[in-house]
């Protein structure tokens, strides 16, 4: 029996049919391998089985409050040619990085004999140190003390200030109440002391201002000594966090095919942030290949699921395959997958190869495009074939922007585009008012319960896992989608939404989202389950004409089955 052996699962009896793929998934946009789904679902009836450790994925009413995990399913060809597969979960699970089936972590920061737990304790000695010299008596006494003694000094110095005002109105009302007929030794007998009497409260309030600064520092002295003590260990501890972070970055290195070795920190380096972000290295992926190329396993194919309730602020469908997050994801793996085979990444290959955009309605100031699904509304970062494009090349006296509104790639319909800047203005400034009305129509998966009613989910990016949106009370840009139910079937349901907002996959989410309809578009493979197609469609759009200034509209026939 060898070290691997505890970590490598049979295939079911099923898989041993298919033939392995030729090249690697891509792990950022894919549909998994049969094999891949053979192990994957071998998984999930081991997860649905009783364990020695529990975890309930929030599955079970009795555990209100858990939250599903991230799984992974490796398949390998070990070193004598059998296929079989290797299992890894996200991060911690049931309070651990060790459970049985499972492969380790990259580097395990739970371990007590680490060299990260040990920099842990070291600064948490640090942090109680601090707390002890807050809470000290003497500490607080002086801080007390110094609090009292200011509140005195200002007291006291502006009691003086009142005096010595009070005074100046005095000898000011005693030089206008002098007798008319004095002479001229009396009158200076009188100035010079009421100047004698303002020099001297001048001279009292700057003395006084003097003993009251020198009492504050002695109260402020006694206190800095304590709060030097404190800064120091701060100081210290800020140190000691930046070089255990830096030692992590360093030591907490990831394997490619070859054998080549890139620190964390190195891998990140180059990204906006220039570090890596919390939980990097912890997901599925990098823990399935590390564990691979370690121990003489071949990868072969990918696959990672979610298992269990999705957590509040974002969407994740029980049972179903996501690509891994780019965030956390995309520059550790770019660099384990190099020498290996990887599938081409699709996102490079342009969707609308072969399509054809149709012309709704068309005259010298605009036109409305019925727009294909897979078809980019602008030029995206790798494909440049979009309706903006195709509009530059059929019309390239056009000025402006053109694209008034964008459409998802994935979403078919109606899309606004103008054939001259100022044209461009004016129905943009409908846009922002938010006079231009628009109707999509969708098939979502499932039934819904109520008619109609009104969605309000505000939404802005998950920064770790970008396109996808999550909902966000704190950060989130509010979006509203009105909707209705037009079409009831057996396993969809039909209806229309019309987005008062517009906010990136507002729609997908508004419908996917527990808050919202609670079920996804079908064929929506960000929110809910892949399909051949999203089944979303802009089918009506209403606004003023900028020229003629009437009202005008213009429908799509919807491109799909409304029954599916």
């Amino acid at each position: 029996m060898t070290a691997t052996d505890s970590y490598l699962h049979s295939l079911p009896e099923t898989a041993r049919s298919i033939a392995a793929p030729r090249r690697f998934t891509f792990p950022f946009y894919y549909r998994p391998h049969p094999l891949a789904v053979a192990a994957a679902q071998d998984l999930q009836k081991q997860l649905q089985q009783p364990r020695s450790w529990e975890h309930d994925f929030g599955l079970d009413e009795d555990f209100t409050g858990r939250q599903g995990k991230m799984f992974g399913v490796l398949v390998v060809r070990d070193p004598a040619g059998e296929l079989a597969y290797l299992a890894a979960y996200s991060g911690k699970l049931a309070d651990s990085n060790h459970l049985p089936g499972f492969v380790p972590p990259v580097y395990d920061l739970l371990d007590e004999a680490g060299f990260y737990r040990g920099g842990e304790r070291e600064i948490n000695a640090i942090t109680q140190k601090i707390e002890e010299l807050e809470r000290a008596p003497d500490f607080r006494a002086a801080r007390h003390d110094l609090e009292r003694i200011r509140r005195e000094a200002d007291a006291e110095l502006a009691a003086e200030k009142a005096a010595a005002k009070q005074s100046k109105a005095e000898r000011k009302q005693q030089r206008s109440a002098a007798v008319p007929g004095a002479s001229a030794e009396e009158l200076a007998a009188l100035e010079e002391r009421l100047a004698a009497e303002s020099i001297r409260i001048s001279y009292g309030l700057k003395d006084l201002t003097r003993a009251l600064r020198h009492r504050v520092a002695l109260a402020e002295s006694a206190l800095h000594v304590f709060e030097a003590q404190i800064e120091a260990l701060r100081d210290r501890r800020k140190v000691m966090s930046n070089d255990l972070q830096q030692r992590i970055f360093r030591e907490y290195t990831f394997l490619d095919a070859r054998g080549r070795v890139r620190g964390l920190g190195s891998l990140f380096a180059a990204t906006v942030l220039g570090v890596p972000p919390a939980g990097a290295g912890e997901c599925a992926a990098p823990k399935l290949l590390q564990f691979a190329y370690a121990n003489d396993l071949q990868p072969i194919a990918l696959a990672e699921f979610w298992w269990g309730q999705a957590p509040p602020s974002e969407i994740r469908q029980h049972g179903q395959y996501y690509p891994a997050c780019r965030g956390k994801c995309e520059p550790i793996l770019a660099h384990m997958l190099q020498g290996l085979e990887v599938d081409p990444n699709p996102l490079l290959v342009n969707p609308a190869q072969g399509k054809e955009m149709g012309i709704v309605y068309e005259d010298d100031d605009l036109l409305v495009v019925d727009k294909p699904h897979e078809f980019l509304s602008v030029p995206g970062k790798h494909i440049q074939d979009s309706v903006w494009h195709r509009i530059r090349q059929r019309y390239p006296m056009a000025t402006g922007p053109l694209v008034v509104h964008r459409l998802d790639m994935s979403t078919s319909g109606l899309l606004l585009v103008t054939k001259r800047k100022e044209v461009h203005k004016l129905i943009q400034r409908q846009f922002f008012r938010r006079s231009v009305e628009k109707r999509y129509l969708a098939l979502v998966e499932g039934p819904v319960v109520d008619d109609q009613g009104t969605i309000d989910l505000p939404l802005r990016g998950d920064l770790i896992d970008r396109p996808r949106q999550i909902v966000c009370d704190q950060h989130g840009k509010a979006a509203r989608t009105h909707w209705a139910v037009r079409q009831r079937n057996a396993d969809s349901t039909l209806v229309d939404l019309w987005p008062l907002t517009g906010r990136t996959h507002q729609l997908r989410v508004h419908c996917a989202h527990p808050g919202g309809l609670g079920a996804p578009i079908v064929g929506d493979d960000l929110y809910g389950n892949p399909a051949e197609r999203l089944y979303l469609h802009a089918a009506w759009i209403s606004f003023v004409h900028p020229t003629t200034k009437e009202r005008v509209e213009f429908t799509s026939q919807l491109p799909f089955p409304t029954d599916r």
